[in-house]
């Protein structure tokens, strides 16, 4: 089967996070002829494979991983996708249905990159191959690619190099590789005043009033130069909250949500700190919940960063671009384990929309990248 072959079979399946609607099986199949060992780690209703060629623990082996979700988001209104979105449909040079670029596509070149090196590497050389996939990153992650990480960890089996399929391109195919990604946490401040009637200020405690400064210097502090490969870390309120309705009563409570996009230059207790210290110097009562939504990962230019760079040129021509924008995926489970990911995949600007598409004669170039990637790190 070709790529676009594999990759209309796919998407023809409505894996709609977090069912997988047997996209796994299938892929399965397509890689136990190659020698691949089959393993389902599946847990609270997701579906997770990992699949290896080649033997656990050889010395001075190296393992290559490809990782990826087969789940999608939801279609959105169905009369306006121009065709079914579960239809995979050819027109105008261009493959259309829900997860074409997010990231059915990405699958399907590397199992063909998978048969092709295969075929010319006999299992039991110094490295081994890996597929590791999921039908949970596009909703909670909680029981997905995590899931299977933990399971890696626990018998001390970890990765060398990892491509993660995402849609990284912008414009073209190969012009843009994300070697690393922000990490994200989150805050729910409670800012505690007194309740009361707006004409008598004297008994009451206006939570917003004594909060309104201390948000002021939150908003412009700095709190780190970024670095090399990070933007400067961002600090941004999406939610705030106080009042009960009424126009002449002051709230006893204010509630602001907000988020740290974070880069490698700050770390989790350095930001809670300095936040905990404003707040204080600033004299206020509080309550705040903080929540970990991910650590920033960051893979510098190297062994495997120079693997894709060259197979991309090699493939289409261009030169590819690092980048660590945008936001967080599931290389943030699988860096724990490894020291060197990547995440390569198509062009981006359909992803999540109506009429989701991708250029069919970016197929097969995808996964000669992939192969090509693969080939020069068993190669080193």
């Amino acid at each position: 089967m070709t790529v676009l072959e594999k990759a209309r079979a796919l998407i023809a399946r409505p894996s709609v996070t977090p069912d997988d609607a047997g996209c796994l099986d299938l892929i399965a199949s397509w890689l136990v002829p190659l020698g691949f060992s089959i393993e389902r780690i599946d847990a609270g209703g997701v579906s997770n494979l990992w699949a290896r060629r080649g033997s656990v623990g050889k010395p001075g082996g190296k393992l290559l991983c490809f990782a990826g979700h087969t789940d999608v988001v939801p279609t959105g209104p169905l009369e306006q996708w121009t065709s079914p979105p579960f239809e995979p449909t050819v027109r105008d040079g261009y493959l259309y249905g829900r997860g074409t670029a997010d990231m059915k596509s990405s699958i399907a070149a590397c199992v063909v990159a998978m048969e092709r090196l295969a075929s010319r590497h006999p299992a039991g050389a110094d490295f081994s191959l890996a597929m590791l996939l999921t039908s949970d990153e596009e909703g909670d992650a909680i029981d997905g690619t995590v899931r299977v990480v933990e399971a890696l960890k626990a018998r001390n089996e970890t990765i060398d190099f990892c491509i993660v399929g995402e849609p990284t391109c912008v414009s073209r195919l190969g012009d843009t590789m994300k070697n690393g990604r922000r990490g994200s946490l989150s805050a729910k401040l409670t800012i505690k005043g007194v309740q009361g009637h707006v004409a008598y200020p004297h008994l009451v405690k206006n939570p917003v009033h004594l909060v309104a400064p201390a948000l002021a210097e939150l908003a412009v502090t700095s709190w780190d130069a970024g670095n090399e490969y990070f933007p400067p870390t961002s600090f941004q309120i999406s939610n705030a909250h106080a009042g009960t309705g009424a126009g002449n009563v002051v709230p006893g409570s204010f509630v602001i949500d907000f988020n740290f996009r974070f880069s490698t230059a700050s770390s989790v207790e350095g930001l809670q700190a300095r936040v905990h210290q404003l707040l204080d110097r600033h004299g206020l009562e509080y309550d705040i919940a903080w929540t970990l939504g991910a650590r920033p990962f960051l893979t510098p230019r190297g062994e495997l960063c120079a693997a894709l760079a060259a197979a991309a040129a090699d493939a289409t021509g261009i030169a590819t671009e690092l980048s660590t924008s945008g936001g967080t995926s599931d290389g943030r489970f699988i860096a724990d384990i490894c020291p060197q990911l990547v995440e390569f995949g198509p062009v981006n600007a359909s992803i999540h929309k109506v009429d989701e598409r991708i250029a069919v004669a970016d197929l097969e170039p995808l996964a000669r990248i992939y192969e090509l990637t693969f080939d020069r790190l068993m190669s080193n």
